[in-house]
């Protein structure tokens, strides 16, 4: 049977072997489950670079973790509490990475000064990994399966809804984001009944879709650092054609004129909901000097995890220079150092919600309503203070 995969074997070896010419001798990994193909690949290939480099494997240096940050944490505690404790550790994945990190901040280590830390995975995919957490939770409840399939306008991407997909005779479908009239058309004639999670796009009024309150979570969020006292508050908003990103701008635009503040268009930055972007965006407004912003709401937290990078790279402190707020409440956002203040979006709620409705829909059960939007929160941590000398 074809298949296609990454190269975890390769990327165990060459996160290593960065490692080592950083010049790490003792070299920890926080594996993950041994029974699982990719990961016993990426420590085989954390073994092949320290052999090469003439450096012995020490078993009690691999410590086999589920894929969580809090068992991150837990197993980065054990390895940093030894006597003999390693200079740098090797995290199968991301999440255990960031709990890496926030081990390493409650002993009172700085990373990279006194521990490097590697990672594997991508950040950009907590989102997803968080809906998909809704679903199956569903799915397992009412003993049913789960397809995952990638399709969208994207060049990588499987492209729209296709015959083999449709082949499978799904009971529902629950499309991410966007499903256009011609393949909302295409599922209904044969019948197979759809839910959109969190439509990027104003719907037709009998499409049945779940999502959240963002207009409200964007209010709560520039509400929260005008009571701190901030009156030059910025924002790193998404694409426009985006509905949920527009509802999040205009909540802050809200927010500002109820408390009588002017809302300065040079201090709205439209970017993609990136990390990289996020970072660029904060170095175009921190630059403006004299009259930098003393907060950013970044319409999502991946973006606010690049105001961080950005003002790291200017020298300014969080919360002590610049405030700021993001929008999903990830599992990355109590990890980060301060651990941010964050709209919080319940992503797993919401995709457990559009999976219920779409199979009572499939069931051809009556449904009260085809739109439910779930509450966001404000989840108060520490990334935000009142501006300094205000």
């Amino acid at each position: 049977m074809p298949f296609v995969g990454a190269t975890n074997w390769r990327g165990g070896r060459s996160a290593t072997r960065h490692l080592i010419e950083l010049g790490h001798r003792r070299i920890a990994m926080i594996g993950g489950p041994k029974d699982v193909l990719c990961f016993r690949a990426r420590q085989a290939g954390y073994g092949s670079a320290l052999e090469a480099a003439g450096l012995s494997v020490d078993p009690s240096l691999i410590v086999h973790s589920p894929l969580t940050s809090e068992d991150g944490c837990a197993a980065a505690q054990a390895l940093l509490t030894r006597p003999d404790r390693p200079t740098a550790i090797f995290a199968a994945n991301d999440l255990q990475a960031l709990g890496v990190y926030k081990a390493a901040r409650e002993l009172g280590l700085h990373i990279p000064d006194d521990l490097s830390v590697v990672g594997f995975d991508e950040l950009e995919d907590m989102w997803g990994i968080e809906i998909i957490r809704g679903v199956e939770r569903v799915a397992r409840r009412q003993r049913v399966g789960v397809v995952l399939t990638e399709f969208g306008p994207q060049g990588d991407a499987v492209g729209y809804p296709n015959d083999d997909t449709l082949a499978r005779r799904p009971a529902c479908v629950v499309t991410v984001a966007q499903l256009s009239q011609e393949q909302r058309e295409q599922l209904r004639a044969r019948g197979i009944p759809f839910v959109v999670f969190d439509p990027t796009t104003e719907l037709p009024d009998d499409v049945p879709f779940v999502g959240a309150t963002n207009w409200s979570g964007g209010r709560s969020a520039a509400h929260h650092l005008i009571g701190l006292g901030h009156r030059r508050i910025a924002m790193i908003s998404g694409p426009d054609a985006v509905l949920c990103c527009r509802a999040r701008l205009d909540g802050y635009r809200s927010a500002l004129d109820a408390a009588g503040l002017p809302v300065d268009a040079d201090l709205v930055v439209r970017t993609d909901l990136t990390m990289e972007d996020g970072r660029v965006a904060a170095l175009d407004l921190l630059n403006r000097r004299p009259e930098r912003p003393t907060a950013i709401f970044a319409c999502n937290d991946l973006q606010a995890l690049g105001v961080y990078q950005a003002a790291r790279a200017l020298g300014l402190r969080i919360p002590a220079d610049l405030s700021v707020v993001g929008f999903d409440d990830l599992p990355v956002a109590a990890l980060v150092d301060p651990p941010l203040t964050t709209v919080h979006q319940p992503l797993t709620e919401m995709a457990a919600a559009a999976t219920e409705l779409a199979l009572a829909l499939g069931r051809g059960e009556e449904t009260p309503r085809v739109g439910l939007e779930l509450a966001t929160t404000l989840t108060i941590r520490q990334s935000a203070a009142p501006p300094a000398g205000g």
